[in-house]
């Protein structure tokens, strides 16, 4: 896609921190650094989103997320953890409009990242749960 950030990226036409590629993935340093080595992973083929994924794709871009985790531990051993986080359409804050996978190496609970997690279980009967899961395995 010829104005997409990340495609640019990807063909060298914008330059990048690279820390990884192959014939599927770019990952590259996020220029934000939430945290120091916050990483980008994007599948080299253009798509939106993950809505946009087929079975193929989705299997060869998860694949590298550990390997290029594994090298996140190994160059920051200081971190205690790495959140991974991917954002899907605008209201899930998605900002590039090309799909990437954040890869946030986590140092502290003060290190400028947090995510929350309101807990509404309490307005959620047992049937309303099973209903939920049942409109879901429907839409398969």
């Amino acid at each position: 896609m010829s104005d997409c950030i990340f495609c640019k990226i990807i063909a060298g036409e914008i330059p990048s921190y690279k820390v990884y590629e192959d014939e599927e993935v770019y990952a590259f340093l996020d220029l934000s650094q939430v945290t120091k080595g916050h990483t980008l992973v994007v599948p080299k083929t253009h798509v939106t989103d993950i809505f946009e994924y087929d079975e193929e794709l989705a299997a060869a871009v998860f694949a590298r997320i550990p390997k290029i985790a594994r090298a996140l531990e190994k160059a920051f051993p200081e971190a205690e953890g790495l959140n991974i986080v991917n954002n899907n359409k605008e209201l899930a804050y998605q900002s590039v409009f090309h799909s990437h996978i954040h890869l946030i190496p986590r140092y502290s609970k003060e290190d400028d990242f947090s995510m929350h997690f309101g807990n509404h279980m309490d307005q959620y009967s047992q049937e309303e749960m099973a209903a939920i899961a049942e409109t879901i395995k429907q839409a398969f």
